[in-house]
């Protein structure tokens, strides 16, 4: 998905001059839909899972929650623009209803890339989050009619009985917006990237993310997120709300560090350069290409 190309070498040999251009790789290949693997968590409900960040070749976003009501599918995240054949293709080898409702869990362009993909349909994001994506290039244009018809500030209910979706705001975290998206008859949440995989979060302060808030409001997830059996998470597997209320620790223990850090006179390339993974908490992703940008996050926070 990131390509680029040209080498050119210039040999000089007296008076004469050769230039030689390799010639071009070749383009990505287009993601298929075989590419892309469907879960099934219940008779209603699939995955549409994501792919492993560190290859590019078929990083396809987000994972993606598919709700079969009555009156038609929601989808939960869209993944990245790329892939919008292969994402239509898979979602029609699971049902042959129409997508009526997108909710997006937060503005990124792997989990808002193919909205515009299935018609004029009804789009639904935390108001934080259609004020985010308006910024976005993808929005821009005639595109803006893509951007969420709907919004929420702390909840929103959708549907009735078994067709139900609540969506739940517990506060900043990933970004300023971050939709909590709950099947209430199912016993299933969808958390968007506020809770992606175990590992460093992306704190992702030029849309609202918050550092020093992210503890407190996983917090009050994992407290509120009563009677839940699964989590869809961002972009790994399904997981519990124990496994919740651990990344809620994980990430206060983080936070706090920075916070002593930062109170003992260190730096921010001192803490980058001293920060471990704890060993309660092996198995974690390091992800140390988002170390020093949440550090400077909680830092600027802090002040």
């Amino acid at each position: 998905m990131k390509r680029l190309v040209t080498l050119v070498s210039i040999v000089v040999f007296g008076s004469a001059v050769a230039a030689y251009q390799a010639p071009a790789q070749a383009p990505a290949p287009t993601p298929t839909a075989a590419q892309l693997e469907v879960v099934k968590l219940k008779d209603n409900l699939f995955v549409i899972t994501s792919s492993t960040p560190g290859d590019a070749a078929t990083f396809s976003g987000g994972n993606v929650s598919v709700f079969i009501t009555d009156g038609g599918v929601t989808l939960v995240d869209t993944k990245l623009a790329a892939w919008g054949p292969a994402l239509l293709e898979k979602v029609k080898s699971i049902t042959p209803k129409p997508v009526t409702t997108i909710v997006n869990t937060h503005t990124h362009g792997d989990h808002t890339g193919n909205d515009d993909k299935f018609g004029k349909v009804e789009i639904i994001a935390h108001e934080n989050t259609k004020a985010n994506m308006a910024k976005m290039p993808a929005f821009a244009g005639d595109k803006a009619q893509f951007l969420p018809s709907k919004t929420f500030t702390t909840t929103w209910t959708q549907g009735k009985g078994n067709d139900q979706i609540e969506l739940r705001y517990f506060g900043r975290g990933h970004t300023n917006g971050d939709a909590w998206v709950v099947f209430p008859a199912l016993r299933v949440v969808h958390s968007g990237d506020i809770f992606a995989r175990k590992g460093l979060l992306f704190m992702d302060g030029s849309n609202g993310g918050s550092g020093v808030e992210v503890p407190d409001t996983l917090a009050k997830a994992a407290e509120a997120l009563t009677g839940i059996e699964a989590i869809i998470t961002g972009h790994s597997t399904v997981m519990t709300v124990a496994d919740l209320r651990e990344f809620a620790e994980f990430n206060r223990e983080f936070v706090n560090s920075i916070r002593d850090a930062k109170r003992a006179g260190r730096t921010v390339d001192e803490v980058e350069a001293a920060w471990t993974l704890p060993e309660k908490y092996k198995g974690y992703d390091p992800a140390r290409t988002r170390l020093r940008g949440n550090i400077e996050l909680i830092f600027k926070e802090l002040k």
